[in-house]
């Protein structure tokens, strides 16, 4: 088969990794991570992707995202199915299943999880070189948060906005732990190093996860089971189902108009 990967660069190397190894010819799109946390924005750009790819030149698109925030509800197939896999976000990818997913978060609440991806991401950004718990926000959530404190700056000046900064801050205080998920072509890239880093900062402690590419090795395979992957037909749109298999197919809704009936972005 002819796929069309369009994921968050999150899952870059994983995928590349598991890409050259699939018996189907893979054209690969990244998006800049944190979409996620403008889920409105994030869905609209997907969508955009999906839009432009040439009508009946793929055999299916393959989405790489979970439920993140809400970004998948209310996205539409075009001419091409969509291949989604049921996941909570991208941890899941990582971990193997929703299964192993909700296991771990269950065994361990309060827990921070990083992948190489992660990593890299917040390189890209240069935020390794920054202090305090902003910088460990996603690259869209990092560029937003920028921008609001700019104009606390302007409203209240600095010291009420490093105020309000240090506020909105404190959210790593919910965590406990620190999780490196490991794959062994990683090995070389000397994450733990930088991972127990952020934990001497924030006060975590550290753990490590075996990896587990199960789920993405079937997905780009062409591996389907329903029971793993949602598949979106031209003229359907993925919604969420608020039970284990986590996301539907259904008619899709009009041009413009959400399923709530509310404007769609």
């Amino acid at each position: 088969m002819l796929l069309k990967v369009i994921a968050c660069e999150i899952a870059f190397r994983e995928i590349c990794h598991l890409a050259a190894n699939s018996p189907n010819l893979i054209d690969l799109e990244f998006l800049t991570q944190g979409h996620h946390d403008q889920p409105a924005l994030g869905r609209r750009e997907l969508q955009q992707r999906i839009d432009d790819l040439p009508t009946g030149r793929y055999d299916a698109v393959l989405i790489g995202y979970g439920i993140c925030s809400s970004i998948l509800p209310g996205l539409r197939a075009a001419s091409t199915p969509l291949i989604i896999p049921r996941a909570h976000d991208c941890i899941t990818f990582f971990l193997g299943s929703k299964e192993r997913y909700q296991q771990c978060f269950g065994d361990r609440p309060g827990t921070y999880y990083f992948t190489s991806g992660w990593l890299e991401c917040r390189a890209r950004r240069g935020q390794v070189a920054a202090s305090g718990p902003m910088t460990l926000l996603p690259a869209h959530s990092m560029a937003g948060f920028q921008e609001e404190y700019a104009g606390w700056v302007q409203k209240f000046g600095r010291e009420k906005a490093d105020y309000l900064a240090e506020v909105m801050g404190q959210w790593t205080r919910n965590y406990t732990h620190a999780t490196l998920i490991e794959f062994d072509f990683a090995q070389g890239l000397q994450l733990e190093e930088q991972v127990r880093a952020i934990c001497i900062k924030e006060g975590w402690a550290f753990e490590r996860a075996r990896g587990d590419l199960g789920m993405l090795t079937r997905w780009l395979a062409g591996e389907w089971a329903e029971s793993e992957f949602l598949r979106v037909a031209p003229g359907e749109q993925v919604a969420m189902t608020f039970e284990e298999s986590l996301i539907r197919a259904e008619p899709a809704a009009k041009a413009g108009t959400a399923p709530d009936g509310q404007e769609s972005l």
